[in-house]
């Protein structure tokens, strides 16, 4: 048997993490880490969604990177497979973007998206012939 790694929902920029970090560390609350989901709504279909959270969900897919945990709703996953969130500042506007190859298209003003979920996953355990 052949244990195949299962694939990183996302990951972050430096700036993202670098972002998040000084936001939790602002808040004055016990972060255990970022859920990120999506849901209907918008324009376009479906918004990004972000929360500091104190607790885990018992069905959160967990992301560790640079420092940072991101708890995944479970709903969003095959939505999310392949995504890398930023965190860009220009002279009109700052904030977390998400670059997703599971996105088909945008609303004009940037805030809702539609999304098309990731159509195959890599199986968790391939069983290869001896």
């Amino acid at each position: 048997m052949t244990i195949h790694p299962r694939p990183q929902v996302m990951r972050l920029t430096e700036a993202a993490a670098e972002r998040i970090r000084a936001l939790s560390a602002a808040s004055g609350k016990e972060v255990e880490g970022v859920r990120i989901g999506v849901k209907n709504g918008g324009c376009a279909g479906m918004e990004y969604t972000m929360e500091y959270v104190g607790e885990q969900g018992p069905h959160d897919e967990v992301v560790e990177d640079k420092g940072i945990r991101l708890l995944i709703d479970p709903s969003a996953v095959m939505f999310l497979l392949g995504t890398e969130m930023d965190y860009e500042v220009d002279r009109m506007k700052s904030g977390f973007v998400f670059n997703n190859p599971n996105q088909t298209s945008a609303c004009g003003c940037g805030e809702s998206v539609a999304l098309t979920p990731a159509s195959e996953r890599v199986p968790d355990v391939v069983e290869a012939s001896e």
